[in-house]
């Protein structure tokens, strides 16, 4: 799960960058969805600390 995190914030930082030099509805898009991507890396990252927490103890 840590490195679908990692790549999920990877990809949207990149899409986020990318999104900026498109026009219109499309660079509108691929900043929401770039944005999914990020918060959705940022919950597995914290799924994965609260699961491997739960599993060690």
């Amino acid at each position: 799960m840590k490195i679908i995190g990692i790549l999920l914030l990877i990809i949207g930082g990149i899409g986020l960058l990318l999104s900026s030099m498109m026009f219109g509805d499309i660079g509108l898009a691929a900043a929401i969805g770039s944005t999914t991507a990020i918060l959705t890396g940022v919950g597995f990252l914290k799924l994965n600390k609260l699961l491997g927490v739960r599993l060690a103890s």
